[in-house]
Protein backbone atom coordinates (compact mmCIF):
# COMPACT_ATOMS: atom_id res chain seq x y z
CA UNK A 1 0.00 0.00 0.00
CA UNK A 2 1.21 3.26 -0.36
CA UNK A 3 2.44 5.89 2.00
CA UNK A 4 2.48 9.25 2.69
CA UNK A 5 5.35 11.53 3.55
CA UNK A 6 4.88 15.41 4.71
CA UNK A 7 7.10 17.84 4.55
CA UNK A 8 6.31 21.24 6.43
CA UNK A 9 7.43 24.60 7.14
CA UNK A 10 6.01 27.79 9.33
CA UNK A 11 4.27 28.68 5.15
CA UNK A 12 3.46 25.55 2.88
CA UNK A 13 2.71 22.05 4.07
CA UNK A 14 3.17 19.41 1.51
CA UNK A 15 1.64 15.69 1.27
CA UNK A 16 3.71 13.56 -1.35
CA UNK A 17 2.94 10.09 -2.05
CA UNK A 18 5.34 6.70 -2.53
CA UNK A 19 3.02 6.05 -5.41
CA UNK A 20 5.03 7.94 -8.58
CA UNK A 21 6.61 10.21 -6.02
CA UNK A 22 3.29 12.35 -6.41
CA UNK A 23 1.86 15.37 -4.48
CA UNK A 24 -1.14 15.24 -2.91
CA UNK A 25 -1.01 18.01 -1.31
CA UNK A 26 0.16 21.73 -1.23
CA UNK A 27 -1.24 23.52 1.64
CA UNK A 28 -0.35 27.12 3.05
CA UNK A 29 -0.46 28.81 6.83
CA UNK A 30 -3.86 29.79 6.53
CA UNK A 31 -5.49 26.49 5.65
CA UNK A 32 -6.10 27.35 2.13
CA UNK A 33 -5.31 24.35 -0.65
CA UNK A 34 -3.62 24.97 -4.31
CA UNK A 35 -3.33 21.71 -5.48
CA UNK A 36 -5.99 19.50 -7.40
CA UNK A 37 -7.60 17.01 -5.01
CA UNK A 38 -7.83 14.16 -8.03
CA UNK A 39 -11.30 13.97 -8.10
CA UNK A 40 -12.25 11.17 -10.63
CA UNK A 41 -15.33 12.99 -12.13
CA UNK A 42 -12.53 14.79 -13.73
CA UNK A 43 -8.71 13.64 -13.35
CA UNK A 44 -7.11 11.11 -11.03
CA UNK A 45 -4.12 12.89 -10.90
CA UNK A 46 -2.85 15.53 -8.91
CA UNK A 47 0.65 15.80 -9.56
CA UNK A 48 2.28 13.14 -11.54
CA UNK A 49 6.14 12.51 -13.06
CA UNK A 50 6.03 11.48 -16.78
CA UNK A 51 9.04 8.92 -17.17
CA UNK A 52 10.24 7.78 -19.68
CA UNK A 53 8.20 9.19 -22.34
CA UNK A 54 6.07 12.39 -22.35
CA UNK A 55 3.04 12.25 -24.02
CA UNK A 56 1.89 9.34 -26.24
CA UNK A 57 3.35 7.00 -28.23
CA UNK A 58 1.71 5.73 -31.84
CA UNK A 59 -0.85 2.56 -30.78
CA UNK A 60 0.91 2.90 -27.76
CA UNK A 61 3.67 1.19 -28.33
CA UNK A 62 7.73 2.50 -28.50
CA UNK A 63 10.25 1.39 -30.76
CA UNK A 64 13.88 1.10 -28.45
CA UNK A 65 16.75 -0.08 -31.52
CA UNK A 66 14.10 -1.14 -33.31
CA UNK A 67 12.59 -3.00 -31.47
CA UNK A 68 8.78 -3.15 -30.24
CA UNK A 69 8.00 -2.19 -26.90
CA UNK A 70 4.54 -1.26 -24.90
CA UNK A 71 4.26 2.25 -23.25
CA UNK A 72 1.09 3.83 -22.34
CA UNK A 73 0.69 7.24 -22.27
CA UNK A 74 3.09 9.45 -20.01
CA UNK A 75 5.36 6.61 -19.20
CA UNK A 76 5.30 3.99 -16.25
CA UNK A 77 6.78 5.84 -13.36
CA UNK A 78 3.63 7.12 -12.38
CA UNK A 79 2.32 3.68 -11.43
CA UNK A 80 5.11 2.48 -9.63
CA UNK A 81 5.85 2.40 -6.14
CA UNK A 82 9.16 4.60 -5.11
CA UNK A 83 10.81 4.11 -2.27
CA UNK A 84 12.17 6.53 0.16
CA UNK A 85 15.26 7.37 0.10
CA UNK A 86 15.80 10.55 2.43
CA UNK A 87 13.29 12.48 4.93
CA UNK A 88 13.67 15.43 6.58
CA UNK A 89 11.23 18.59 8.21
CA UNK A 90 11.23 20.38 4.83
CA UNK A 91 12.53 18.07 2.57
CA UNK A 92 11.52 13.83 1.12
CA UNK A 93 13.68 12.36 -1.66
CA UNK A 94 11.79 9.31 -3.37
CA UNK A 95 13.68 6.61 -5.36
CA UNK A 96 12.73 4.30 -8.30
CA UNK A 97 15.20 1.55 -9.66
CA UNK A 98 15.19 -0.41 -12.49
CA UNK A 99 13.90 -3.90 -12.21
CA UNK A 100 12.64 -6.82 -13.76
CA UNK A 101 9.30 -5.80 -14.51
CA UNK A 102 10.76 -2.42 -15.89
CA UNK A 103 13.29 -3.72 -18.31
CA UNK A 104 10.46 -5.67 -19.92
CA UNK A 105 9.04 -2.56 -21.22
CA UNK A 106 12.29 0.05 -21.01
CA UNK A 107 15.26 -2.25 -21.03
CA UNK A 108 17.41 0.00 -19.54
CA UNK A 109 19.27 0.12 -15.98
CA UNK A 110 18.08 3.91 -14.58
CA UNK A 111 17.49 5.27 -10.89
CA UNK A 112 15.01 7.61 -10.98
CA UNK A 113 15.16 10.33 -7.92
CA UNK A 114 12.02 12.78 -6.90
CA UNK A 115 12.65 15.34 -4.88
CA UNK A 116 10.54 18.02 -3.08
CA UNK A 117 11.80 20.54 -0.78
CA UNK A 118 10.60 23.77 1.15
CA UNK A 119 12.62 27.09 1.29
CA UNK A 120 9.95 30.01 3.29
CA UNK A 121 7.04 30.37 0.62
CA UNK A 122 8.61 28.38 -2.22
CA UNK A 123 8.34 24.55 -3.57
CA UNK A 124 11.01 23.07 -5.29
CA UNK A 125 10.45 19.54 -7.07
CA UNK A 126 13.11 18.28 -8.32
CA UNK A 127 14.11 15.27 -10.45
CA UNK A 128 17.50 13.19 -11.40
CA UNK A 129 18.00 10.78 -13.91
CA UNK A 130 21.40 8.27 -13.32
CA UNK A 131 22.34 5.89 -16.13
CA UNK A 132 23.58 2.82 -14.34
CA UNK A 133 23.86 0.63 -17.41
CA UNK A 134 26.55 0.42 -20.17
CA UNK A 135 24.96 1.99 -23.16
CA UNK A 136 23.69 5.17 -23.65
CA UNK A 137 19.50 5.88 -22.56
CA UNK A 138 17.26 7.38 -24.27
CA UNK A 139 14.00 9.14 -22.21
CA UNK A 140 11.67 12.06 -22.11
CA UNK A 141 11.15 13.40 -18.54
CA UNK A 142 7.94 15.67 -17.48
CA UNK A 143 6.28 17.38 -14.86
CA UNK A 144 2.55 17.48 -14.40
CA UNK A 145 0.92 19.52 -11.31
CA UNK A 146 -2.26 20.79 -11.50
CA UNK A 147 -3.51 23.84 -9.48
CA UNK A 148 -6.73 24.85 -8.77
CA UNK A 149 -8.69 27.28 -11.06
CA UNK A 150 -10.07 29.92 -9.94
CA UNK A 151 -7.49 29.62 -7.33
CA UNK A 152 -7.91 30.07 -3.48
CA UNK A 153 -9.88 33.70 -2.78
CA UNK A 154 -10.19 34.40 -6.67
CA UNK A 155 -13.23 32.87 -7.47
CA UNK A 156 -15.04 34.91 -10.32
CA UNK A 157 -12.19 36.61 -11.17
CA UNK A 158 -10.59 35.81 -14.65
CA UNK A 159 -7.01 34.14 -14.81
CA UNK A 160 -4.09 34.41 -16.56
CA UNK A 161 -0.53 33.10 -17.44
CA UNK A 162 1.97 35.24 -17.90
CA UNK A 163 5.30 34.48 -19.55
CA UNK A 164 8.54 35.90 -18.03
CA UNK A 165 10.03 36.52 -21.30
CA UNK A 166 6.96 38.24 -22.99
CA UNK A 167 6.97 35.63 -25.64
CA UNK A 168 4.38 34.42 -28.08
CA UNK A 169 5.13 30.81 -28.53
CA UNK A 170 3.45 29.13 -31.57
CA UNK A 171 1.63 25.87 -30.38
CA UNK A 172 1.53 22.67 -31.88
CA UNK A 173 -1.35 20.66 -31.76
CA UNK A 174 -2.25 17.64 -30.55
CA UNK A 175 -4.13 14.75 -32.98
CA UNK A 176 -5.39 12.14 -31.10
CA UNK A 177 -2.69 12.45 -28.24
CA UNK A 178 0.26 12.94 -30.82
CA UNK A 179 2.03 16.17 -31.99
CA UNK A 180 1.07 17.55 -35.53
CA UNK A 181 3.43 18.43 -37.98
CA UNK A 182 2.79 22.04 -38.05
CA UNK A 183 2.54 24.90 -36.00
CA UNK A 184 -0.51 27.26 -35.33
CA UNK A 185 0.07 31.06 -34.18
CA UNK A 186 0.21 31.85 -30.44
CA UNK A 187 -2.53 32.55 -28.25
CA UNK A 188 -0.27 34.58 -25.79
CA UNK A 189 -0.23 38.40 -26.65
CA UNK A 190 2.69 39.69 -25.44
CA UNK A 191 3.75 36.88 -23.40
CA UNK A 192 -0.50 37.01 -21.38
CA UNK A 193 -2.92 34.52 -22.34
CA UNK A 194 -6.28 35.25 -20.53
CA UNK A 195 -7.76 31.56 -19.71
CA UNK A 196 -10.89 30.01 -20.46
CA UNK A 197 -12.41 26.58 -20.54
CA UNK A 198 -12.56 26.76 -24.41
CA UNK A 199 -8.77 27.31 -25.07
CA UNK A 200 -8.90 23.77 -23.97
CA UNK A 201 -11.50 22.26 -26.48
CA UNK A 202 -8.60 19.96 -29.12
CA UNK A 203 -6.68 19.30 -25.74
CA UNK A 204 -3.82 20.39 -24.38
CA UNK A 205 -1.96 23.41 -25.51
CA UNK A 206 1.73 22.47 -26.42
CA UNK A 207 4.63 24.67 -27.10
CA UNK A 208 7.62 23.19 -27.88
CA UNK A 209 9.69 26.29 -27.45
CA UNK A 210 10.04 29.62 -26.67
CA UNK A 211 8.03 29.72 -23.42
CA UNK A 212 11.32 30.66 -21.57
CA UNK A 213 11.71 29.44 -17.98
CA UNK A 214 9.20 31.43 -15.73
CA UNK A 215 5.83 32.34 -15.67
CA UNK A 216 3.29 33.36 -13.67
CA UNK A 217 -0.19 32.21 -13.04
CA UNK A 218 -2.82 34.03 -11.18
CA UNK A 219 -6.12 36.22 -10.53
CA UNK A 220 -6.91 39.68 -12.16
CA UNK A 221 -6.28 41.48 -8.71
CA UNK A 222 -5.76 38.16 -6.69
CA UNK A 223 -3.44 35.60 -6.00
CA UNK A 224 -0.42 34.15 -8.01
CA UNK A 225 1.53 31.73 -8.17
CA UNK A 226 5.43 31.96 -9.59
CA UNK A 227 7.62 29.02 -11.53
CA UNK A 228 10.88 28.98 -12.36
CA UNK A 229 11.91 25.94 -14.51
CA UNK A 230 15.38 24.05 -14.89
CA UNK A 231 16.26 22.35 -18.01
CA UNK A 232 12.68 21.72 -18.99
CA UNK A 233 12.40 23.48 -22.23
CA UNK A 234 8.73 22.60 -23.36
CA UNK A 235 5.47 23.66 -22.07
CA UNK A 236 1.94 23.01 -21.71
CA UNK A 237 -1.25 23.91 -20.78
CA UNK A 238 -4.08 21.38 -19.94
CA UNK A 239 -7.29 20.82 -18.41
CA UNK A 240 -10.59 18.96 -19.24
CA UNK A 241 -13.10 21.71 -20.30
CA UNK A 242 -15.06 22.56 -17.51
CA UNK A 243 -12.89 21.03 -14.17
CA UNK A 244 -11.67 23.41 -11.40
CA UNK A 245 -7.89 22.79 -12.18
CA UNK A 246 -5.43 23.87 -14.29
CA UNK A 247 -1.77 22.06 -15.36
CA UNK A 248 1.10 23.64 -15.71
CA UNK A 249 3.43 21.20 -17.34
CA UNK A 250 7.12 21.93 -17.96
CA UNK A 251 8.80 18.96 -19.56
CA UNK A 252 12.27 17.93 -21.48
CA UNK A 253 10.52 15.77 -24.34
CA UNK A 254 7.22 15.51 -26.15
CA UNK A 255 4.32 13.14 -27.51
CA UNK A 256 5.77 11.27 -30.90
CA UNK A 257 5.04 13.39 -34.28
CA UNK A 258 2.30 12.21 -36.59
CA UNK A 259 3.98 10.45 -39.24
CA UNK A 260 7.50 10.59 -37.71
CA UNK A 261 9.65 8.01 -36.06
CA UNK A 262 8.24 5.34 -33.29
CA UNK A 263 12.23 5.04 -32.28
CA UNK A 264 12.27 6.71 -28.54
CA UNK A 265 15.28 8.51 -29.20
CA UNK A 266 13.82 9.73 -32.24
CA UNK A 267 11.31 11.72 -30.57
CA UNK A 268 11.02 15.87 -29.86
CA UNK A 269 13.54 16.40 -27.00
CA UNK A 270 14.80 13.47 -25.69
CA UNK A 271 17.70 12.90 -23.65
CA UNK A 272 20.03 10.44 -24.22
CA UNK A 273 22.12 9.93 -21.04
CA UNK A 274 25.97 8.19 -21.80
CA UNK A 275 26.88 5.84 -19.07
CA UNK A 276 27.27 6.50 -16.21
CA UNK A 277 26.03 10.21 -16.21
CA UNK A 278 23.13 11.74 -14.67
CA UNK A 279 20.74 14.73 -15.49
CA UNK A 280 18.95 16.83 -13.38
CA UNK A 281 15.31 18.55 -14.07
CA UNK A 282 13.14 20.52 -11.67
CA UNK A 283 10.68 23.13 -11.21
CA UNK A 284 9.61 25.66 -8.10
CA UNK A 285 6.81 27.42 -7.24
CA UNK A 286 6.05 30.02 -5.43
CA UNK A 287 3.05 30.71 -2.84
CA UNK A 288 1.37 33.88 -1.59
CA UNK A 289 3.20 34.30 1.47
Amino acid sequence: MPTTTRIANGLLSIDVSSLGAEMQSVTTRDGAEWLWNGDATFWTGRSPVLFPIVGKAPDDTLLIDGKPHAMAQHGFARRREFSLAAASDTLCRYSLEASDETRAVYPFDFLLSIEHSLDGPTLTVAAEVENRGRTATPFGLGFHPAFLWPLPGAAGRPHAVTLGNAGEPRRQPLEKGLLSQGRTPSPFAAGRLRLSPDLFENDALVFPEGAGDDLAYGAEGGPALAFRFENLPNLALWTKPGAPFLCVEPWHGTAAELGGSRELRDRPYTTVLAAGARARFAFTVTFPA
